[in-house]
């Protein structure tokens, strides 16, 4: 699978040096939205990189968030997908039952936008805790909408901001929004999207591949085992692995001029 280069205003731009890893999580994460009509953007950075798609590859692209807002205009970066800048210009705003009931359960919702503290190798998410039920080290926000998110949109995009063997672990903490492989109990319903296909990383891309997450991206400074060693199963790799082109100049200045204050790119 190769990534698209951009096509930011009339084609392919030169390279800059210096982005952050957080700058080039954002922008190879926006490029894959090219074209997209529908995105469901969770909290962070999916905000910042559906925020930049909308300014380079994806310009028509309806952003939905979990708050009711539908077709986001803002004027200005939210700093949560609660903010009130989101409402002004809004297409509309929805009651909870019409945007869960309607929208999500609908099956309206093409991309679903999510970050998480902890992913396994089949796309389960665990943003509730960390530790045990009982004596949790770390208390978290939890779902959310993400359980919704996970079992209707089309397919799922995660950002992960670090790829430790902490955060990519054979067996989540807690299960929060499980994956299609996992929702599979009787009395349950079938989940109607394909779950998680791609995951972003510090290192590179993930890509759903024959039920697993499989290494199918790397940044051009990252070897392969660097990624394995930070993985905490064995983590296939693509035959054709791509190398990740990095962040363009106009890429990084549009990036920079959405988030000046840094409140996502910290």
């Amino acid at each position: 699978m190769k990534l698209p280069s951009s096509t930011v205003r009339g084609g392919k731009l030169p390279v800059t040096d210096n982005p952050s890893a957080t700058e080039t999580l954002a922008v190879v994460a926006a490029r894959t939205l090219a074209q997209e009509k529908i995105v469901f953007a969770g909290h962070g950075l999916p905000t910042l990189a559906v925020a930049l798609a909308r300014e380079t590859v994806s310009p028509d692209c309806a952003v939905i968030y979990e708050s009711g807002v539908v077709g986001a205009h803002p004027e200005s970066l939210p700093l949560s997908i609660s903010d009130s800048v989101l409402v002004s210009g809004a297409e509309g705003v929805l009651t909870m039952p019409t945007l869960f009931g309607g929208i999500l359960q609908g099956g309206r919702a093409g991309i679903g936008f999510l970050g998480a503290a902890q992913i396994d190798r089949q796309g389960s998410l665990n943003s509730t805790l960390i530790g045990s039920w009982d004596t949790p080290r770390v208390k978290l926000p939890g779902s959310g909408g993400a359980v919704e998110i996970m079992a209707n949109a089309r397919e799922v995009f995660v950002i992960m901001r670090k790829h430790t063997t902490a955060t990519f672990v054979e067996q989540l903490d807690f299960v929060t929004s499980p994956s299609p492989l996992r929702a599979h109990d009787p009395g349950v319903a079938k989940p109607q999207g394909a779950g998680v296909t791609k995951v972003f990383t510090e290192f590179g891309l993930l890509s759903m591949v024959g039920g697993e997450l499989t290494l199918t991206g790397i940044h051009p400074d990252v070897e392969p085992e660097r990624v394995l060693a930070n993985t905490g199963w064995e983590l296939a790799i693509a035959e054709n692995l791509t190398i990740i082109e990095p962040p363009t100049t106009e890429e990084l200045a549009l990036l920079r001029d959405l988030d000046p204050d840094r409140v996502y790119l910290r």
